[in-house]
């Protein structure tokens, strides 16, 4: 199963119908629409529908999925969107099919009509077979099996390189500066292309107001240039934002440059930068590298499985690589993303080269794998008793042969909330916790209970992390309370430091009297009360 739960557009299925899709995509400039392929090899449609581009012959919005029976049967290869929008998709046998607005001639049928059905264009490319498909805002691109590009649509700034500014309607190769060359990957910004050969040169063309072709100066290609600053270094893939670009090397290193508003470049700063520039991962390898034209959003996956995000997430500007606590980049965009779109599709293939941790993550909450389950406040979750046993000493203990615990299939918990012991039970598998503040006191208690220091660590951290004026003496209290010296002198300066704000919130005065004291005390010895 392909884990799709995180986009909301999903949350309209059933579990069964959950359970049988192998591929999917989320589109659209409010990411609501979806193309899911099922085992059976069966393509639907699901969302809304206001531009008639879901691909079902009308602009019905879809709350029940529809199939797109021309698909069906088909296994789809690749798949790209265009925020125009329309959609271009390759399958096994090589055929390519396009459907969506056309007011740019982005589907490549010698029109500008829209067809709201799937239609073939690689005949109109001398029958060649696609094996990879991309789209920018209104252009489309299509790499075939014998490494040649093919493009065709909206051609304002020169996206489709083919030396002039004119619309192209149908597909046409691109040659220029790619003749002889084999290109072995393409992605497409909002304006702009890049694309990579199979000696590891990378060209670009388009739209290059913000750096995005990294070769060095402002100002559109109409034609494929090649980066000459990546002379000498070979890369293997380029993915594309929004206006700008990244790079993998064949050592693992990772490269960016183009547009840094919103620091997607992750150097940090927001300085556009017109030449690549390596990011460095602290001797990390990367492995996979993530983006889409869509969003001003970066992510990228280490060796070790370690997943880093930065760029614009959920609207702040994260100008350098942080850590986060995914186990694949498909969910950054799910997250963090604006609009939260998928940067490739989803495909239940990825799962082949899961590493132990990522698969001990994915049976968390299992029905099918489970053989224990912890009811708390009327909700169930499925745990596996022998990690628990490896995980936790309070859980080693508790299945033993003379404690009832071992026997039942069934722990009823009833001195934690729900969203704290499932926090605490996912940490089990996956060595990190991702609550708000205000459950995270909940976790804290929990973790002091069953004397995980790593837990209560990591539950002071998120409370630093989510202080303010209006719960710092509440968090002060919670971190005495539970012996929390690292967290309580965190709280108490902050206190100190925002005194005459804090004085004022209703948690001050429902203070107990002797901490309060304290606290006074201390602040008084830190000079905060002056004449």
């Amino acid at each position: 199963m392909v884990d799709v739960k995180k986009w909301p557009v999903f949350s309209l299925l059933s579990p069964q119908e959950l359970q049988s899709i192998c591929q999917a995509c989320v589109f659209s400039t409010t990411a609501t629409e979806a193309i899911y392929v099922t085992k059976d090899n069966d393509v639907f449609a699901l969302g809304v529908n206001c531009s008639s581009n879901l691909g079902i012959g009308d602009g019905q919005n879809i709350t029940i999925p529809k199939k797109i029976d021309v698909l069906c049967g088909k296994k789809i290869i690749s798949l790209s969107y265009g925020s125009g929008p329309h959609i271009l998709l390759a399958t096994k046998d090589g055929e390519t099919y396009s459907w969506g607005l056309n007011s740019s001639c982005q589907l490549g049928n010698g029109a500008t009509g829209p067809a709201t059905l799937p239609f073939l264009v690689s005949s109109m490319f001398y029958n060649k077979k696609a094996v990879e498909v991309a789209c920018g805002s209104s252009h489309s691109m299509i790499l075939t099996t014998d490494g040649e590009v093919y493009s065709w649509g909206s051609n304002n700034c020169g996206q489709i390189g083919s030396a002039s500014t004119i619309n192209q309607a149908t597909p046409r190769r691109i040659t220029h500066s790619l003749e002889n060359k084999k290109v072995i990957n393409i992605a497409c910004g909002q304006v702009f292309t890049m694309a990579v050969t199979d000696n590891g040169e990378v060209f670009g063309w388009g739209n290059n107001s913000n750096g995005q072709l990294g070769t060095g100066i402002i100002g559109n290609h109409l034609i494929p240039s090649r980066l000459t600053a990546l002379q000498g270094i070979c890369i293997l893939r380029i993915v594309c934002g929004y206006a700008h670009t990244l790079a993998l090397t064949d050592e693992g290193l990772l490269y960016a440059w183009g547009a840094n508003a919103a620091g997607q470049l992750g150097f940090g700063n927001k300085t556009n930068q017109m030449l690549p520039v390596l990011i460095v991962f602290k001797k990390e390898r990367i492995v996979e590298i993530a983006a889409c034209h869509p969003t001003s959003t970066s992510a990228a996956k280490t060796h070790s499985g370690q997943v880093y995000m930065w760029g614009q997430c959920r609207g702040q500007s994260v100008v350098a690589p942080r850590l986060t606590h995914f186990s694949c980049t498909d969910d950054v965009f799910a997250c963090f993303a604006s609009p939260a779109v998928t940067w490739r599709p989803l495909c239940k293939e990825q799962d082949d080269h899961l590493t132990v941790a990522q698969s001990v993550h994915k049976e968390f909450d299992s029905v099918e794998t489970s053989d224990l389950k912890f009811f708390v406040e009327g909700k169930y979750i499925h745990v596996h008793k022998a990690i628990l046993k490896i995980r936790c000493e309070h859980f080693r203990t508790m299945f033993q042969s003379y404690w009832s615990e071992d026997e039942k299939e069934v722990i009823e918990i009833d001195q934690f909330s729900y969203p704290v012991y499932r926090a605490f039970l996912e940490y089990l598998y996956t060595d990190s916790v991702n609550l708000p503040p205000e459950d995270a006191i909940g976790l804290l208690d929990l973790a002091t209970s069953y004397c995980e220091r790593k837990v209560k660590k990591l539950c002071q951290e998120i409370i630093k992390r989510g202080i303010t004026v209006e719960n710092a003496f509440l968090l002060l209290s919670t971190a005495v309370q539970y012996d929390a010296k690292n967290l309580e002198e965190f709280c108490f300066n902050f206190c100190v430091n925002h005194l005459t704000a804090v004085t004022n919130t209703d948690a001050f005065w429902q203070m107990d009297g002797n901490l309060l004291k304290e606290v006074i005390g201390k602040a008084s010895k830190c000079r905060a009360f002056r004449n």
